[in-house]
Order: C-alpha cells, then structure tokens, then sequence
C-alpha cells in the first residue's frame, strides 16, 4: 500500500507561505502532513501562524526556536523580536508549544527531527567550517543516523531543501523553509544559507512498496506582505531575505 506525505518546515511565523503551502497540499489531494519545527519565532505573524497550526490536522515537533520560546517566556532580557513573538502569543499557544516533541516516528516509515535526532540547534545535513558549508560524508551522516531503524529521515533547520541516499538504503530529505529563504549565522563559525529565491519551500515524498519519490516544491505566495511586515516590526534583514532568498 501506498504512502504519499508533505513535509514542511522552518514557518517561522510567515502566515502567508503557510497557507498557500496548506493550499497547494490540498489541492493535490495529500492527507499527511508533518512539521519539522520552527514554526513561529520571527518579526512576521506567530500568533495567526500557531492558530492555523493548531486548526489543522498536522503531526508537529519542536524546533529548537520553538524551545527558546518556552524558555524565553519568564526571562527579560530577550531580543525585541522574541519579546514580540512571547507578546503575542496566547496562552493555549504556548501550552501547545510546549507539548511538542522533539522527535516523532510517523507511520513506522518516516523519522522526523528538526536539526540531528540528538541535537535540535545542530544540522543534520550540512558541515560548517571557517570556510564553508559542506554536505557531511556519507560515512558521518551513517553514523549520526545508527539508531535510526526508519528508512526515511525528515529534517529541517538549514533551510536547505536536500535529498541524501546513504549505502545503507537510508534517505535524508530536508523540505527547506516554509517561511523564511535565507538567513546568517554565527555559530559555529559565520555562515549564510540562502535558498536564491522567495518562494515558499516544502516537499511531497511518496513511498510505494521499495520505492521513494521525492519532489522539492517551490511555491510563490505574496511574499512582499510578509517583508513589509518584517519591515514594521524593524526587520530588515529579514525583509531582504523574504524579498529574494538572500542575506
């Protein structure tokens, strides 16, 4: 019997990618649908982001900005985007924050993490260097993933869409970001990830009997109202990178 899902990731609160990305989803007939994290950190829509999230028959993990949420709600120190984004959430978002896992097997077949199985601020796929971003050898991401028994392994976090086929049989599919196309980094060294565009990112994987189809989705939707929002909110790092998928 066949299995067809949709993976998306790394929302960050950008309410107009989600729902043309929900659209899109529907519009292809596509019931499962999983959520690797991030949802909701970010100078754009949280609130509406965790409502629709909430509202819809999604299996949903935490990221690891989805934890620094929860544990940023009792601090005073924080950046003035995560104080906007604790600001407006409402107390049964936040409950439903902290109800996630940060892990999840789905349908015996699928193994979902947002960064490593082990490490949610780690990416799974990507080596940073002084110098570059690299994709890790096969013999790294083999043992990264030993307790792993699903065949396929759904992350998220770079905002990368990728797909790695390991010896063993094993695949590594990253749906890149719903909501947010380029960022920059300073740990562990300074690097960028950018997609090169503003389109909204998320992948169909398809499993019939041995079989694995995968399909990267890129999806326009009104990206220039969530910039003018980052803009508002003094966002313009991220207004540029909604704009064109760059830092």
């Amino acid at each position: 019997m066949g299995i067809k899902i949709a993976a998306i990731s790394d929302i960050h609160g950008n309410r107009w990618a989600l729902e043309a990305v929900l659209k899109d989803i529907r519009q292809r007939g596509i019931k499962n649908i999983v959520n690797l994290g991030d949802s909701l950190y970010g100078p754009l829509e949280p609130c509406n982001t965790a409502e629709i999230l909430m509202n819809e028959k999604i299996i949903n993990i935490s990221g690891n900005q989805d934890r620094n949420i929860v544990e940023s709600l009792d601090r005073v120190d924080v950046h003035p985007t995560m104080k906007y984004v604790i600001e407006s959430l409402s107390i049964h978002s936040v409950e439903w924050l902290k109800s996630l896992s940060k892990t999840f097997i789905f349908l015996d077949d699928f193994f979902l993490c947002h960064g490593t199985p082990n490490d949610d601020h780690k990416y799974l796929i990507e080596n940073v260097s002084e110098n570059n971003v690299d994709i890790k050898p096969s013999s790294e991401l083999a043992k990264e993933l030993k307790d792993i028994n699903q065949r396929v392994i759904l992350c998220g976090h770079s905002h990368t869409p990728r797909i790695i086929y390991l010896s063993s049989g094993k695949m590594i599919i990253n749906p890149g970001s719903v909501g947010l196309q380029a960022f920059d980094d300073e740990l562990p060294y300074c690097h960028v990830m950018e997609s090169g565009s503003p389109h909204a990112r998320y992948s169909i994987i398809a499993k019939e009997d041995v079989d694995i189809k995968v399909e990267n989705i890129a999806l326009p939707y009104c990206f220039k109202q969530a910039a003018e929002c980052a803009i508002r909110r003094n966002r313009p790092d991220w207004q540029r990178a909604l704009l064109s998928g760059r830092v």
